[in-house]
């Protein structure tokens, strides 16, 4: 078991949980040449407006240049080290390709050190191996998911995450995403064979508010703990309910518990076979 759970000794350690890197890491400190320095934003763009909320603060943390593009086809590669990266959730390793050259990537489960990988069209089905969509044969689980030929990987990064070959038709494949929806991509993208690696990773339980800081993250406050000018739930006399049938944003906006938040003229729609499913 790779979680690691602790003696109460402190309140904040009462059930607290998290990942035992020690077991599963090679030890190895990061590539210098494939690491660099990278400024927070605090979830703010250029204008210096808050974009994404909840953002600041955090431990300083150093970038590794990861390669999701896969641009050096039918080389073998070894796998060198697995190491924790502190951007993102999976395990990432470096990878020695046969003419000297380090990258980056993201690894999948159950790859070890020591253990190869090629880009190629027709690669075997292998862990860790990067091949066309349309070679996959149905049921093939596969990350690192590729939407347009030659763009890189966008789908299925995250920690334990996969989606599955369910069909095979007229140039497009047909993945589940880790979503449910089903959804049409054309064969001629690429994309890595197995899941990805640390699927340990959601079972963690941080035990404190301080070690949501420490990750970056501030808190988030109830909307229906405001006051009406702040937020579409709030106001009342003690703990009201949010007066609507429809959960709804700070701006107004339809959100969770099973609402419709996809743009009705999506550019994608046409590549939908399957929604994903709303609710609970």
């Amino acid at each position: 078991m790779s979680i690691k759970s602790y003696k109460p000794v402190t309140p904040g350690q009462r059930g607290m949980s998290r990942v035992h890197y020690r077991k599963l890491l090679s030890g190895d400190r990061p590539h210098k040449s494939l690491v660099h320095g990278k400024n927070k934003s605090g979830g703010r763009n250029a204008f210096g407006r808050i974009t994404v909320r909840h953002k600041g603060g955090g431990h300083k943390k150093s970038y590794r240049v990861v390669d999701f593009v896969f641009n050096k086809k039918n080389v073998p590669a070894r796998i060198a080290t697995i190491e924790y990266d502190p951007f993102r959730s999976a395990f990432i390793g470096l990878a020695v390709y046969a003419d000297g050259e380090k990258r980056y990537v993201v690894l999948p489960q159950r790859v070890q050190v020591g253990d190869t990988f090629i880009v190629a069209e027709n690669a075997p089905i292998k862990p860790g191996n990067r091949l066309l969509l349309s070679n996959m044969p149905v049921g093939t689980f596969v990350y690192n998911i590729e939407l347009k030929p030659g763009r890189g990987g966008a789908l299925a990064r995250s920690a334990g995450n996969f989606a599955e070959v369910v069909a095979q038709d007229a140039g497009y494949t047909h993945l589940r995403l880790p979503s449910t929806e089903v959804r049409k991509i054309i064969g001629t993208a690429w994309a890595s064979v197995g899941e990805v690696s640390n699927e340990m990773y959601r079972l963690q339980v941080f035990g404190k508010a301080g070690r949501s800081r420490w990750k970056g993250i501030r808190p988030t406050v109830r909307g229906s703990a405001m006051n009406p000018v702040d937020h579409p739930h709030g106001g009342g006399e003690g703990r009201a309910g949010r007066g609507h049938r429809i959960q709804r944003t700070m701006w107004g906006k339809p959100a969770g518990k099973g609402q419709k938040t996809r743009r009705p003229k999506k550019y994608s729609n046409v590549f939908i076979v399957s929604r994903r499913k709303i609710g609970k």
